[in-house]
């Protein structure tokens, strides 16, 4: 079934878990489509996993709307979200909504992310309003890294809490259709779960959220030294990889591939006649 903006509310309404996984090429996308992930993100991460920055700070329209275009031709039935990059939406509520159709008019995204509370609220009912559907982020939002300090957990003390929920309430009253927690304690996450009308979607959030999402680089052990808490490894990926570089590696060094049957044949004889 074709996942949309009012499946996923569906979903809610249901108490059934729903499922997205970051993609950024077409190849990947393909492959979580057929697993039958119900959405995938064409995250800013990928400055991070994909272009090699500290941060996703860097990040430009241009290269999400590259990603998202190639993560498009890759599915039918997955609802395809792409991030909005940092500056693309902080400047004015007029560029919020031009970037965002952007995303939609070249990165074919189906709907778009952005991270903040009460002050990107206006840029979200603008975008709304623009028939563009928009999901929310709280808790650590990665644009605001120095703001931060760095990636630590958001909410922990009362007022930070009451702060989240209160900012849960008003991306939702903006019209959001959906709210990724990232980095939110566990109590507080089913909390804000329990008070707003639309899908929430955790990333070290826990399990009370309506649903979860992943890296997939960081959920396939892609990265040997890289292992957030909230991450829960799913296969081995990375060392699969390495162990087939190598062993291509090797068996070119002794000759032993390409085999016969790696090969092509002609008529030998016409060699004989060349000059």
């Amino acid at each position: 079934m074709k996942n949309t903006v009012v499946t996923f509310q569906e979903a809610k309404q249901k108490g059934e878990k729903l499922s997205m996984l970051t993609a950024y090429d077409y190849s990947t996308a393909k492959l979580i489509d057929e697993a039958g992930v119900n959405a995938i993100l064409v995250g800013d991460s990928l400055g991070m996993v994909v272009l090699g920055y500290e941060d996703t700070l860097s990040v430009t329209m241009e290269d999400m709307i590259h990603h998202s275009a190639a993560v498009a031709r890759g599915i039918k039935d997955t609802l395809l979200i792409t991030d909005m990059p940092f500056m693309s939406y902080q400047t004015s509520v007029y560029d919020a909504v031009v970037n965002a159709g952007r995303l939609v008019k070249e990165g074919r995204a189906q709907a778009v992310k952005l991270e903040g509370g009460k002050e990107v609220c206006p840029q979200i009912r603008a975008i709304v309003n623009a028939s563009i559907p928009v999901c929310a982020h709280l808790g650590l939002t990665p644009q605001s890294v120095n703001a931060f300090g760095g990636f630590k957990v958001q909410g922990k003390g009362e007022a930070a809490a009451q702060k989240l929920l209160d900012e849960a309430r008003a991306v939702e009253e903006a019209g959001a259709f959906a709210l990724v927690l990232e980095c939110v304690p566990k109590a507080l996450a089913e909390k804000i779960t329990e008070t707003v009308h639309i899908p929430t979607i955790g990333i070290g959030a826990g399990a009370g959220c309506d649903g979860q999402v992943l890296v997939y680089q960081d959920m396939l052990a892609m990265y040997a030294n890289m292992k957030p808490k909230f991450v829960k490894q799913f296969a081995q990926v990375g060392e699969e990889m390495r162990n087939a570089f190598a062993a291509y590696r090797k068996e070119v060094a002794d000759g032993t591939f390409p085999g016969e049957e790696h090969t092509f044949k002609m008529d030998e004889s016409i060699l004989d006649r060349l000059y």
